[in-house]
């Protein structure tokens, strides 16, 4: 039961990720302050996890990357396109409006003591 809820975990929060990356790259950042950022509202991502899903971005055009060789050392800072800024702002009504059906959903459960 434990790995079948894990494996569940991991499934729903995918997606957040996603969302919640984006979320950040409002702004231009490089990787270690987006995982400070990210960290700081509680969503946790691994370095492992963030670098993979920053790259799928860049190849499907929601966010772009350029680096900074101005300081000792060089980092790559990441920053949503125009087309990510878009796309951000649909999956983000997206997922107000599913996150309140589901609210509604789970709350009917308690209500008649499906719990």
């Amino acid at each position: 039961m434990s790995h079948l809820l894990d494996s569940l975990s991991t499934e729903l929060r995918r997606g957040t990720l996603t969302l919640a990356v984006l979320s950040q790259l409002q702004t231009q950042q490089y990787g270690y302050s987006l995982v400070q950022s990210l960290e700081k509202s509680g969503i946790v991502i691994e370095q492992s996890t963030l670098y993979p899903l920053l790259r799928r971005l860049e190849k499907q055009e929601l966010v772009k990357s350029m680096w900074d060789t101005t300081e000792s050392r060089p980092r790559k800072y990441y920053l949503l396109t125009d087309y990510g800024t878009e796309v951000y702002e649909q999956l983000k009504e997206e997922w107000i409006k599913n996150s309140k059906e589901l609210y509604k959903l789970l709350e009917g459960d308690q209500r008649d003591g499906f719990n």
